[in-house]
């Protein structure tokens, strides 16, 4: 803590900064439990997210071969039949932080004759479009938890900061600041009343 002057008016200034410090802890501790609560939600989510992941490439599995036969995932013109159009998502703010929320890919899908194509290909690109859904709903949901990780990482500095460092420097400094003032207070009373007597015993 900077050098402090032992002066009432910097006692006050210090009393006043404290009252702050005590006012705004409980609003960082508050935001802190709110963030931890909120990254819990995500990391159960992210689970599930990987959990559908696994059991849709094990559904999979057996169409590996089939999609290696890339020329039927092309339609006019060699353009692939599946394309990703969008990923919609919208903003939402938890705790202060601005964080994204998945809703949806949007896919363009080619026109193909499906009196020319293999029985399997309409099953194939359901199976494309929710793995691949699936997958950009992760990749949203572990940005909105880096975020959210982030901003925990920072309010639990401040609340370090708070709790560990100004508020206890600023009660010692008015403390100290009380002793010195309460010192001196006592030392002026001696000294008058040294004064006193000096006076009355020249009288006398």
């Amino acid at each position: 803590m900077a050098k402090i002057k032992l002066t009432k008016n910097e006692q006050k200034k210090l009393k006043d900064s404290l009252k702050m410090y005590t006012r705004y802890l409980p609003t960082l501790q508050l935001k802190k439990q709110q963030l931890q609560m909120e990254i819990r939600a995500v990391e159960a989510r992210l689970t599930q997210l990987k959990a559908s992941i696994l059991s849709l490439e094990a559904e999979m599995a057996p169409w590996i071969a089939v999609f290696a036969e890339e020329s039927q995932f092309r339609g006019g013109e060699g353009k692939p039949l599946l394309r990703i159009k969008t990923l919609k998502s919208s903003d939402s703010n938890i705790a202060g932080v601005v964080i994204p929320s998945f809703e949806a890919l949007e896919f363009e899908v080619a026109d193909y004759d499906r009196y020319f194509r293999p029985l399997w290909i309409d099953k194939a690109i359901d199976a494309m479009k929710r793995i691949l859904s699936v997958h950009a709903e992760h990749s949203v949901v572990q940005r909105e938890r880096d975020l959210l990780s982030n901003e925990l990482r920072i309010t639990t500095q401040r609340v370090n900061l708070f709790e560990k460092v100004k508020i206890p420097q600023t009660r010692m400094a008015i403390k100290r600041i009380g002793i010195y003032l309460g010192d001196q207070q006592t030392a002026q009373v001696v000294r008058g009343k040294m004064s006193k007597r000096k006076v009355e015993e020249q009288k006398a």
